[in-house]
This record gives C-alpha cells, sequence and structure tokens, in this order.
C-alpha cells in the first residue's frame, strides 16, 4: 500500500479541543513535524477533519 506524509502547517493555537486530538492521534505534536502512515479510509478521515491545518504528500 501507498504511504501518506503528513506535515503540520498550521498552529492549534486556539483550535478546539477535537482537533487537537485528532493531530495528536495522526501523530503529529509541533509545528512542521511530518509521519508516515498507511494510506487506508481511518487516516483519510482523520486527515479530513484537519486538512486546513496539515499538508499530504503520497509516498509510494
Amino acid at each position: 500500500m501507498a504511504k501518506l506524509k503528513i506535515t503540520l502547517t498550521r498552529s492549534l493555537i486556539g483550535r478546539p479541543e477535537e482537533q487537537r486530538r485528532t493531530v495528536k492521534a495522526l501523530g503529529l505534536g509541533k509545528m512542521n513535524s511530518s509521519v508516515e502512515q498507511e494510506d487506508n479510509a481511518v487516516i483519510r478521515g482523520m486527515i479530513h477533519k484537519v486538512e486546513h491545518l496539515v499538508s499530504v504528500e503520497v509516498q509510494d
């Protein structure tokens, strides 16, 4: 399966707690931190919830 490189590009300051927990569950902490996750429906749904805070690249 393909992998997704997810990078936190916007700050979590002033964001709702649900969005903060979603970013943490993706494995992201500080701004500009990146993580690679498997491309599946669960991860895609989490990205959709915080798409305004992260950038996503598809890795083969």
